[in-house]
């Protein structure tokens, strides 16, 4: 038996799991969070942040197919000495999804190094997770030339950085779209794959994540922005972007994990390399999302890097 069609049938058993989440408005939400505009005059575009702490700011930015809710151990531990913001990238989580195609790694950095402007942040450090890792790479490169000083430090979390085959990206093909272009299977099917595919111990999936992950997908809007943003996930100009790497100067944590099937942790290894002040620390025993599978020994290694 195929892996999705085992998943699927775990899946099916549960009939509440495969229920659509109730819809949740920002109104409804409990979290603390708000919208800001990131978009050009005339043209809005609302990106969902949530933020606690105060102190030096410190920018979280989740992967693909994740939102914020992936930072949930993080928001509360780092606020205690920081000023810790959580976004929702463009077409996930409760941020806007607009019918466009600018959906990829450089698009996700320019909205986001707007949001730093708008938000007037300096001493910054920025925490990316696999393709928010990516993102935040080239978000770093942009602010070091253009607000020499804003950026502090960078942590790279099992990260996006070279050019190489990631495996999830087949949950974007068919048999799993339909002939419409939106999902052939339940979106908690897809969703519950792809964490499984990124954990070294799929025990530890919980329903909630699955839901939450899943809740967006429910809407085509959020179903096309997926797609666009797998589509899109490697910069054109991605060798230029490697070749600067080593002109990031400011002290940068990698952090992988030793039985990562999606990035191999040798990647890990390499960025730590060409980044000029870049120090690299292995999690055993952890797939590709060690802030959801092992946030302790997470948190533990970001917060020796940033005291």
């Amino acid at each position: 038996m195929s892996l999705i069609r085992k998943i699927t049938v775990c899946l099916l058993g549960v009939g509440t799991l495969l229920s659509p989440a109730p819809s949740v408005s920002a109104e409804d939400s409990k979290a603390a969070g708000h919208y800001v505009d990131v978009g050009i005059p005339h043209v809005p575009l609302r990106l969902w942040t949530e933020e606690s702490g105060s102190g030096e700011p410190v920018l979280l930015i989740h992967g693909l197919g994740e939102s914020i809710y992936t930072w949930r151990s993080f928001l509360p531990n780092l606020a205690r000495s920081y000023r810790t913001i959580a976004v929702d990238l463009k077409g996930a989580g409760k941020s806007d999804k607009p019918n466009d195609e600018a959906y990829g790694i450089l698009d996700q950095a320019a909205l986001l190094k707007t949001f730093v402007e708008r938000e007037a942040l300096s001493r910054l450090t920025i925490i990316g997770h696999s393709m928010g890792g990516g993102v935040a790479l080239a978000l770093a490169l942009d602010l070091n030339r253009t607000n020499p000083g804003a950026l502090k430090r960078l942590v790279l979390i099992s990260s996006i950085a070279y050019r190489q085959q990631l495996p999830y990206l087949g949950f974007m093909k068919k048999p799993f779209l339909g002939s419409d272009g939106r999902f052939a299977l339940p979106p908690e099917v897809l969703v519950y794959a792809g964490l499984y595919s990124s954990y070294y111990a799929p025990s530890k999936i919980t329903f909630d994540a699955v839901r939450t992950y899943a809740h967006p997908l429910h809407e085509p809007a959020g179903q096309r922005a997926l797609i666009k943003m797998a589509e899109q996930i490697v910069p054109p100009n991605l060798q230029r972007l490697v070749a600067r790497y080593r002109t990031i100067q400011q002290p940068a944590l990698v952090i992988w994990d030793a039985d990562d099937q999606v990035v191999p942790p040798s990647l890990g290894k390499k960025l730590a390399h060409d980044l000029a002040n870049g120090r690299f620390e292995v999690l055993k025993d952890c797939g590709h999302v060690p802030q959801e599978e092992m946030p302790k020994e997470t948190i533990a290694l970001v917060s020796a890097f940033l005291n």
